[in-house]
């Protein structure tokens, strides 16, 4: 099959996933596959977890990856459910909605939990999180996101992990939005569970997530799920035994993601997505800065995963209409998700280019932000 008489996408996806993916990720998924069969689980199944373990850590003999049916959010409430027992309390630190979404999880399971909120536009403070870890030893987990893409900032998750560790407790690390896409290594990192989603930087297609966690905590996960289909532990010793997965996988997505780690690996890896997602990044916040946009955030609170900026205060200016008229020129970007305050969001990983950054600056221009 010639992959260039597939159809171009009527725009790009400029989000934080799903987002624009390859020709060839897309055509991986013209194949039917049987849950059952060697060639889809030692082959593709069990290829996706070491590639995903060793893209983790140079010691991956320590790790383990368990792939999980659903969206990101479905991997995070079974690493909740999972890891913690009933006799531990969980600390999360929340910055935007990804992190209060984790309190929700917590509240519907039941399991003991301590907040750390903060406006979505701070970063936690190091000692705050010490103050907090020393008044409440009874802690024995903690949560953060890393990229938290209500507004795009970069959580210092090392730092905080670090710190954690510092006090023994178990680290669980929401990286949807970060993973494949800025280098970090889960050991060095002191990562217990480290959490993400197929359809973000390593740019496949929705349909499951991961958790790539150390196996003597994966361990001791046994007996202790709040769900059965999400109990982490039973998925984990399942697909240890040939790669099959508990209940039906979503195998096109399965094996576009397979292609989509060959993909990153001719790219040159984590480093050089890095470079390019940078970069875009970059050329995005300049070329918007100059014809008359704010951003949300100062540059040091930036990820190079999606931006958030002010929108125009002009009366004639609709975040609907700007919308509609960017998608009719080709880009598609996301409405803001700030609780104070109006704003709109522009993504820039998958298969996006500085090329598709100008151009995407240029419409912009071409529409005078609303339209006339």
């Amino acid at each position: 099959m010639n992959i260039n008489n597939l159809p171009d996408n009527p725009y790009l996806l400029l989000t934080p996933g799903p987002l624009s993916t390859s020709k060839s990720v897309k055509a991986a998924m013209l194949q039917d596959w049987c849950t059952w069969d060697e060639d889809y689980n030692l082959k593709v199944v069990q290829e996706i977890r070491y590639r995903l373990t060793l893209l983790a850590t140079s010691m991956s003999g320590l790790y383990s990856t368990v792939l999980m049916q659903g969206s990101g959010t479905f991997a995070v409430e079974s690493v909740i459910g999972s890891a913690i027992p009933s006799s531990c309390k969980l600390l999360i630190i929340a910055n935007g909605a990804y992190g209060m979404r984790m309190i929700q999880i917590a509240n519907v399971l039941n399991i003991p939990y301590e907040t750390y909120i903060l406006d979505e536009v701070s970063q936690p403070d190091i000692d705050q999180v010490r103050e907090i870890l020393e008044k409440m030893p009874e802690i024995t987990h903690l949560a953060i996101v890393h990229c938290e893409t209500t507004t795009g900032i970069l959580n210092p998750v090392r730092e905080i992990t670090a710190l954690a560790k510092h006090y023994n407790k178990t680290t669980i690390v929401d990286a949807m939005s970060s993973f494949g896409g800025i280098p970090m290594d889960v050991h060095e990192w002191q990562i217990d569970f480290l959490i993400s989603s197929a359809n973000k930087c390593i740019q496949g297609v929705p349909g499951f997530g991961f958790i790539i966690a150390r196996k003597d905590k994966l361990e001791q996960c046994k007996n202790q799920a709040r769900s059965l289909s999400l109990d982490l532990y039973d998925q984990w010793i399942t697909m240890e035994n040939g790669g099959k997965w508990r209940f039906t996988s979503p195998t096109h997505v399965v094996r576009a993601f397979l292609q989509a780690l060959v993909e990153l690996e001719e790219e040159g890896g984590i480093e050089k997505r890095y470079a390019r997602y940078s970069k875009n990044q970059k050329i995005l916040v300049k070329g918007m800065r100059e014809i008359g946009f704010t951003t949300l955030l100062p540059d040091f609170m930036h990820s190079p995963i999606i931006t958030s900026f002010l929108s125009p205060n002009q009366k004639e200016y609709s975040f609907i209409k700007f919308y509609n008229l960017l998608k009719d020129n080709g880009y598609v970007i996301y409405p803001g998700k700030i609780s104070k305050g109006d704003t709109f969001r522009i993504g820039n990983i998958g298969v996006v280019n500085p090329s598709d950054i100008d151009k995407l600056v240029e419409a912009i221009i071409s529409i005078k932000f609303w339209g006339d």
